[in-house]
């Protein structure tokens, strides 16, 4: 077999060939950002076609239906028409195919049904209901959660009864019921044929799992090659399907596994690092292959990830390098304000293209959270950068916040019909939709607003109480507005229309977002109110009323249809960008309690995944890397005051454009600290390291003002105050003994000492 039949393989390093050529037994390719993993991956498929196999013996998983269309092309480039044949698809797709021949061994027809999101909230909903169940406890959204993770898990309903850990964490959720839920939730789905998405993946298992001597054997013999792209991501549930596949006596035990350790950052979804460290345990003959060559970034961006990620305990160790020049060093930006970083982020991007003659579109602006988009978006405009926002809507396009501005624009104008229209109803008081239509035919009929209509005429009783309450609330609205500025107005609608309340029954992902994207926007509320942020046209009044505020909003959200060719700068989480790279890169809002999160503060594996996104981050930077910081920023409606992000502190001077000195905001005008001069000191050396094993959280709705509680961070404090919201207000001297912290108690763990 001589080597110029494979050109492609000149293409390749040392290590990238070994891995491509090494066919039998386990691989792992343990591939760095920038490395070159998919053309790994797809020329070891290739590979394996040139040398024999047959294509349809070739299982390749992928977690995108994108990277399995560009996986195929690329083979398709190497062994022509051949590569069609391939079983190369994301792990649902595939899984999906199989069952709708073999569902019938397990109980399902095989044109069975798959159910989306909305599906399965609907039938989840209709459950709660003949369970005579609270949804503001039982929220759909928060049990679709529950429900999903314990599929992931291979946890069924009656192994879910029988869990302790798990009941028990549902009865201090005060949600008891969601066994029985999860139950009724499995027999109504096989009642009628339908699997929802996590069902492709759990009724595969139980398809190889109780069909050992016909189906399994089969599709044993059938994929005599497995190969996994971003192993990393994969769930427990994956893991043990691909086992069944790979692992049986006499097999090669064929499974090559490419991904980074380093780049699991998808543990809220439920995939798990643990499979890709522990995969040599259960593959002793495992052949390992490193791709440390990294022929994306320049060596300042490099060395900084690497210093960066030496700080997490459980990794499999590499050290990536680049033979690209050494470029430009790492800027920090330091602001006073969040919508001073947003200024000073635009005035670098305006900089960054004059200077290095960039284009829009090879700059992305990356965040923590999607409501952190907010502020950018405000300032892109501002200075005519044309933008987009990737990966989720525009902030203003959110449905949350489309529904607390329209209360905004009702009670500012009565006579605006479509905004009445989407918030009649919502939160649900009773009126129907055909209540609305004929209310909109009345408005019609008379040549007047819905407004008028509904202070005009007398209901049904049926639907008179939802009517009233809702007259009512927006007459409340409208007093409100004329006594106080926009803030005020503004945080009272959010508070009473219901919504917020309304969302906080969802506890999943999705619902918490919603209602942190409601909390910024009260946050540029009140920024408009204190210090005219959002001022974009000097013509416009600079009063502090709903009114100018909605005018001015309405120039910055009024925009044309954006165009997918336009160059503009990309805006997305960090969880968004993973898989892209542009030439310069800014990851923001780098602050303890918002990257790290406030959510993994108290928990070293929840930071050692915060610290793998920030590394996700930096590592999308081909040339530019900028980092920014506020020393304050409004949350909840308050001004907070956190300190630099311990990320920023990991990145030793040598690799910085200049030592940036960071006031500790927390501690007044105390002593500066220096990034990079303190490398091995811990963040908050002064205060005691708490026994974690002997740790134990309180619930909590047990936490009141006065009492002495535990934080594992922070120390012991004492409650000043607690708010509705269950936002405490913690004093603890050790840290700070002048100025209290604002802890969310769902969000944090702190144990009571003495009441």
């Amino acid at each position: 077999m001589s080597l110029p039949e494979f050109s492609y393989l000149d293409e390749l390093n040392e290590v990238q060939r070994l891995a491509v050529t090494t066919l039998e037994g386990p691989v792992m390719v343990i591939a760095g950002p920038g490395s070159g993993k998919t053309r790994v991956l797809t020329y070891r498929i290739a590979h394996l076609i040139k040398t024999g196999v047959y294509p349809g013996h070739i299982l390749a998983l992928t977690f995108t239906n994108k990277a399995a269309k560009e996986m195929k092309n690329r083979i398709e480039g190497v062994v022509g028409p051949q590569a069609k044949r391939v079983w190369a698809g994301t792990f649902h797709s595939l899984f999906a195919k199989i069952l709708r021949v073999e569902a019938h061994r397990i109980g399902f027809p095989n044109d069975f049904t798959i159910y989306d999101t909305d599906d399965t909230k609907s039938l989840i909903t209709e459950i709660i209901n003949q369970l005579n169940l609270d949804k503001k406890v039982y929220s759909p959204g928060a049990v679709r959660s529950r429900i999903s993770a314990a599929k992931s898990n291979l946890i069924t309903p009656k192994l879910y009864a029988a869990n302790e850990e798990l009941m028990g964490l549902d009865r201090m959720n005060r949600r008891p019921l969601i066994y029985q839920i999860y139950e009724k939730y499995v027999a109504r789905c096989l009642r009628a044929g339908a699997m929802d998405f996590d069902d492709l993946l759990l009724q595969m298992f139980r398809l190889l799992y109780q069909n050992p001597d016909r189906t399994r054997e089969k599709y044993q013999n059938q994929f005599k090659y497995v190969m996994v792209d971003e192993f990393q991501d994969t769930n427990y549930l994956q893991y043990e399907i691909l086992k069944l596949l790979a692992v049986y006596p006499e097999s090669p035990n064929n499974i090559c596994i490419v991904g980074d350790d380093a780049q699991s950052i998808y543990s809220f979804r439920g995939a798990t690092i643990e499979n890709i460290l522990q995969f040599e345990s259960d593959f002793p003959t495992l052949k390992t292959f490193k791709l440390e060559q990294n022929y994306r970034s320049t060596h300042f961006i490099v060395e900084a990830a690497n210093e960066v990620i030496t700080y997490n305990k459980k990794q499999i160790q590499k050290k990536i390098w680049t033979d690209r020049p050494a470029g430009n060093k790492i800027k920090v930006i330091k602001a006073a304000s969040e919508t001073e970083e947003g200024k000073r982020i635009a005035d670098n991007i305006i900089e960054q293209k004059n200077r290095h003659t960039l284009k829009n579109k090879d700059i992305a602006i990356l965040y923590r959270t999607n409501s952190q988009s907010r502020i950018f978006e405000e300032q892109m405009r501002r200075y005519n950068i044309p933008y987009r926002v990737y990966g989720g809507l525009s902030f203003y396009s959110r449905k949350e916040i489309k529904d607390i501005i329209a209360y905004i624009r009702i009670t500012t104008n009565d006579k605006d019909d479509e905004a009445l229209k989407r918030v009649i109803n919502y939160p649900k008081r009773g009126i129907g939709d055909s209540t609305v239509d004929s209310i909109g035919q009345l408005a019609e009929d008379n040549d007047m607003s819905m407004w008028e209509v509904l202070n005009k005429i007398d209901f049904s009783q049926r639907t008179k109480k939802g009517m009233v309450e809702f007259v009512q609330l927006i007459r409340a609205f409208k007093a409100k507005a004329e006594s106080s500025d926009a803030f005020v107005t503004a945080q009272y609608i959010a508070k009473h229309s219901g919504i917020v309340e309304h969302l906080k029954a969802d506890k999943s992902v999705e619902g918490l977002s919603r209602i942190e994207n409601i909390d910024s926007l009260l946050d540029g509320i009140k920024d408009f109110v204190e210090n005219d942020v959002l001022e974009i046209n000097e013509e416009i009044s600079r009063d502090k009323t709903l009114s100018s505020y909605l005018q001015t909003i309405s120039l910055m959200t009024d925009a044309d249809e954006s165009d997918e060719a336009m160059d503009s700068v990309s805006m997305m989480s960090i969880h968004a960008a993973k898989g892209l790279e542009f030439k310069s890169v800014f990851v923001t809002g780098l602050e303890e309690n918002l990257f790290p999160s406030y959510q993994s503060l108290s928990d070293p594996n929840l930071i050692d995944e915060e610290r793998r996104l920030f590394y996700v981050a930096i590592t999308r930077a081909e040339e530019i890397l900028t980092l920014s910081f506020a020393n304050a920023r409004y949350q909840h409606g308050d001004m907070r005051f956190n300190d630099p992000s311990r990320f920023i502190e990991e990145i030793s001077e040598n690799n910085l454009d200049s030592v940036v000195t960071i006031q500790n905001v927390n501690k007044g005008f105390g002593e500066p600290k220096i990034l990079g001069a303190f490398k091995t000191k811990p963040l908050m050396s002064g205060v005691p390291k708490i026994d974690v094993d002997g740790f134990k959280a309180s619930e909590p709705g047990q936490i009141k003002a006065g009492q002495k509680v535990l934080h594992l961070k922070f120390g012991e404090g004492k409650v000043i105050n607690v708010d509705e919201r269950l936002v405490a207000s913690i004093l603890f001297p050790q840290v700070d003994p002048n100025n209290e912290k604002r802890i969310m108690l769902n969000f944090a763990k702190l144990q009571i000492l003495e009441d």
